[in-house]
């Protein structure tokens, strides 16, 4: 449970967050310092193991619990983002509940570590699917919303929050699908923020440095059976 009060310093207050992968690790922590800074919090994850199989869990629903005890405003969300409709839905589900949306941070990932020769297609469009074109249909739907505010609000900001990685950016054996796809969130993001900027929106891209169970799984050897 959150033991930190809220609103430590009010700085997101009356604003209108979406966290996607904030189930665990990171995308939690986000979510969690959001709503210590007054923020209204979608918690959206699928409950996945790394790979993107189901597995059984619950996250969203419990990081929401969490912040709404400690006095927060959060609601679950179990979109995937890697749907274009359901990245529609999870970006009109901030605007039905809160009344808009200010902040999109886009932190889902799953991992389908293989060697280039080793690959196979399904592994390579997962991971794309995921990180690449989920960041992009969040993006989209987000920036459909601040375009469309904009016109009435002009004067009130949005920000825009992407993940790229050392693996996206300087490469890493074993990674070819998801060095790719943080690559191109990155160079995505520099067209976003060209082009949101007459919105009042900015848009980044962070490379974080963390240990979670997605950094842990890259120990030891993904492909023993090609030669070194």
């Amino acid at each position: 449970m959150m033991t930190v009060p809220l609103s430590t310093d009010g700085s997101c207050s009356g604003r209108v967050a979406i966290v996607t992968g904030a189930g665990r690790g990171l995308g939690a922590e986000y979510a969690r310092r959001l709503a210590r800074a007054g923020a209204a919090v979608v918690v959206n994850d699928l409950g996945v193991g790394l790979d993107g199989e189901a597995d059984g869990t619950a996250p969203a629903g419990e990081v929401a619990a969490e912040i709404r005890a400690a006095g927060g405003q959060a609601i679950a969300s179990g979109h995937d983002i890697s749907s274009w409709e359901e990245a529609e839905r999870l970006v009109r589900l901030a605007v039905d509940a809160f009344g808009d949306l200010d902040v999109l941070v886009n932190n889902a990932g799953v991992l389908r570590d293989r060697t280039i020769a080793r690959m196979a297609e399904a592994e390579w469009d997962s991971v794309i699917q995921v990180h690449l074109k989920g960041t992009f249909a969040t993006t989209h739907h987000a920036a459909k919303h601040w375009r469309e505010r904009h016109g009435e609000h002009p004067g009130r900001a949005g920000r825009l929050i992407n993940t790229t990685s050392v693996s996206g950016l300087f490469g890493n054996a074993g990674q070819a699908n998801y060095s790719a796809a943080k690559a191109g969130i990155a160079a995505m993001t520099i067209v976003a923020s060209l082009e949101l900027g007459r919105y009042g929106v900015t848009a980044n891209c962070v490379s974080p440095g963390a240990a979670t169970r997605m950094t842990a799984a890259l120990g030891g050897d993904r492909d023993p059976g090609d030669p070194a």
